[in-house]
């Protein structure tokens, strides 16, 4: 033969061979595989973890026990501070205020003591009287005009008409059947009966105010009721007599004080 001899060719792998070697193959890539997804998870479950944390240490409600009461700990720090500037800022201006009572002015307690009818008052004044018709005034009616039963008493409104323009007309004090009228007094009439601060009046009416004479007649002849009452003075001749005083005396009121409730002793009110 001449020439050069062919290079035989490797022998091929047997069988057993070719099929550790592609097992081997496999296993790693299965590896590979559960590696990843394992890195994957850890990174999904940490960023989860994050944000249920609201961002990491910095959060309004830290997850960390420490860091709660760090936290806290820090607010009562501030807030006590604050206190304490509200505390001075408080006392600064208590002292620039002062704590003096003030006096009442002079003569505060008599002026007082007359307005709240507690003091007896004194001086010029007038006094007003009146009075149910008389029994002959039945027939009396002009035009033929009879008047009727009501016509010839003197009704509630009839007195307030005269204690308003008497007020009106700058009465300090003033008594009706000689009981101090106060702020809190209430008359009432019954038929021809008077009832006052639990009492009984009949008439005559006698109002008794204590101030300028002069002013008070002007503000009686001035007041519509008033007005409306002479005409029946003048038709079926009810009472009606205005005297002037240069000194009167009005006791003080001497009824009872104001009463109001209570709670009984022992009575847990709050709580």
């Amino acid at each position: 033969m001449t020439g050069a001899e062919p290079t035989p060719a490797p022998p091929a792998p047997s069988g057993a061979t070719g099929f550790f070697r592609a097992s081997m193959n496999a296993g790693w890539r299965s590896w590979l595989s559960v590696g990843a997804v394992a890195v994957l998870a850890g990174l999904m479950f940490s960023a989860s973890a994050r944000l249920a944390d609201g961002g990491g240490a910095d959060t309004r409600d830290p997850q960390d026990l420490a860091q709660l009461v760090d936290a806290e700990t820090a607010r009562v720090t501030e807030l006590t501070e604050r206190t304490g500037e509200l505390d001075r800022e408080i006392e600064a201006l208590s002292a620039r205020a002062g704590t003096a009572v003030p006096e009442p002015a002079a003569g505060l307690v008599g002026r007082e003591g007359v307005v709240s009818g507690s003091a007896p008052v004194a001086g010029p004044g007038v006094t007003v009287t009146l009075d149910d018709a008389p029994s002959t005034s039945v027939d009396v009616g002009p035009g033929g005009v009879e008047p009727q039963p009501d016509d010839l008493v003197v009704h509630q409104q009839d007195l307030q008409h005269v204690i308003n323009a008497l007020w009106g007309g700058g009465a300090e004090a003033m008594t009706l059947q000689g009981e101090r009228v106060t702020s809190t007094s209430a008359f009432r009439c019954s038929g021809n009966i008077l009832l006052l601060h639990g009492k009984v009046f009949s008439p005559p009416y006698k109002v008794t105010a204590v101030g300028d004479p002069e002013k008070m007649e002007a503000s009686l002849m001035s007041s519509e009721g008033v007005q409306t009452y002479l005409e029946y003075v003048d038709w079926v001749h009810l009472g009606w007599d205005v005297q002037r005083s240069d000194h009167l005396d009005l006791p003080a009121y001497n009824g009872g004080g104001l009463q109001y409730a209570k709670v009984p002793d022992g009575t847990e009110v709050f709580g």
